[in-house]
């Protein structure tokens, strides 16, 4: 649920721009080079701090990257995501979303506000580099990993 907006500058209005057009879920990185060419003067810090402001603002989702990298995406509809346990890479996971009831649900100490549900899996490009990296990553026992019967 989005909370007040935050004030559109020009700036920020590029970078939002940018983050809607883009299918990728880019790093602020990716983001500022996108951005420099219609504003070849903005910071790579300026953007950072304006992807901060969109996401604590709720116009934008922050997506916690493994690696400890950050991206993000500009789609706020419900929807679910997809990374790849290799590289990282996140993409949209087309269907219905599931999106958990939040009512009744209790944590001492807690108010819950939302929910974050992230599936993994390996991407086609790791998965032709390094074939057997599909069945190194599931949990013995998953549907479609050979299994020993020794």
């Amino acid at each position: 649920m989005p909370e007040a907006r935050t004030r559109m500058t020009r700036q920020r209005a590029e970078i939002l721009a940018e983050l809607r057009k883009a299918r990728n879920h880019p790093t602020a990185e990716e983001i500022h080079a996108r951005v420099r060419r219609s504003l070849p003067r903005i910071s790579l810090g300026t953007v950072y701090r304006n992807l901060e402001l969109l996401a604590q603002s709720g116009e934008i989702l922050r997506l916690e990257g493994g690696n400890g990298g950050r991206r993000f995406d500009g789609d706020i509809s419900p929807h679910l995501h997809v990374r790849c346990r290799r590289c990282g890479r996140i993409a949209d996971v087309s269907g219905a979303a599931f999106t958990p009831a939040l009512d009744g649900l209790k944590a001492e100490g807690f108010a819950i506000l939302r929910a974050h549900i992230e599936l993994e899996g390996v991407c086609a490009r790791c998965a032709a580099d390094a074939p057997d990296s599909l069945t190194e990553t599931l949990p013995a026992g998953t549907p479609g990993q050979e299994t020993s019967h020794e």
